[in-house]
């Protein structure tokens, strides 16, 4: 990713509510990335508002720093990649296929995932998934407020004539296979528009907008339902009574302000 330039780079630091590093260490990226997930949710409004998601820099930037919103993994690595390389970290794009539920992987470019200064697996456009970077060195179990995270060589690899692969799992659950091969972000234009019109691609079902909180817990906004997740796991859910509560919401936990609410582009069964 290009750099932003010094105004840009202050900006995208306000929004986060972090101070400029003296250095690109693995605590300062420790800190932006928790920061980021506190601060930027992870939301697929665009999709049910029927505007575009367009992998730029400008794009990217101008979305999450100067209109204050979200993204979904594209927008929210993309974005995050342009403030590392900003800051002088190296920053790669690896694309990832997301295993669903029935353990399957999704398309290709379904995730993209960053690997920082060679050795830390970044994602802040996951949604639930781990506080910290991962560290690619470590070969076993990590422990992280999101859960204990392993990143392994994928099984098949060498059979399937990979590049090294890896499988990234999160208490002994597979969550996505990353290839190591680096990309660029317009790699990611075909997977963005499936995931953006889609009838299988889960974001295209209903709204969600959802960021970590300050104590470690998580608050979703699902359509007009809103679920709070302590840091010990407690999970509680609440209908909001109408479209002007729903709407306070989104200003008052995520800095979103709508003149409309998103319509479910493909509505769930």
């Amino acid at each position: 990713m290009e750099p932003l330039g010094p105004a840009r780079t202050d900006a995208y630091l306000r929004r986060l509510g972090a101070a400029r590093p003296a250095r690109p260490t693995a605590g300062a990226l420790r800190e932006l990335h928790l920061c980021h997930l506190r601060a930027v949710p992870f939301e697929n409004l665009s999709i049910h508002l029927g505007e575009d998601v367009t992998l730029t820099g400008d794009a990217v930037f101008d979305k999450v720093v100067t209109a204050g919103r979200g993204g979904i993994c594209y927008e929210l690595n993309g974005a995050f990649a342009a403030l590392l390389t900003s800051l002088g970290h190296r920053v790669e794009l690896l694309q990832g296929r997301v295993h669903g539920k029935d353990g399957a992987p999704g398309i290709p470019y379904d995730h993209l995932a960053l690997r920082v200064d060679g050795r830390w697996l970044a994602d802040v456009g996951f949604g639930d998934h781990s506080a910290y970077p991962l560290d690619l060195d470590e070969p076993g179990e990590q422990k992280d407020p999101g859960g204990v995270f392993l990143v392994r060589p994928a099984a098949d690899d060498a059979e399937r004539g990979g590049d090294g692969d890896l499988e990234v799992l999160r208490d002994g659950v597979p969550v996505y296979r990353l290839e190591t091969r680096p990309r660029v972000l317009a790699d990611f234009v075909t997977g963005a528009w499936w995931h953006r019109t889609s009838p299988e691609s889960g974001f295209t079902r209903g709204p969600v907008c959802s960021r970590l909180t300050a104590d470690g817990g998580r608050i979703t906004l699902r359509d007009h339902t809103l679920i709070t997740t302590s840091a010990d796991g407690e999970r509680a859910e609440r209908e909001l009574a109408d479209d002007e509560e729903v709407r306070a919401l989104y200003r008052a936990e995520f800095g979103i302000v709508l003149n409309r609410l998103p319509v479910p582009l493909h509505p769930r069964p």
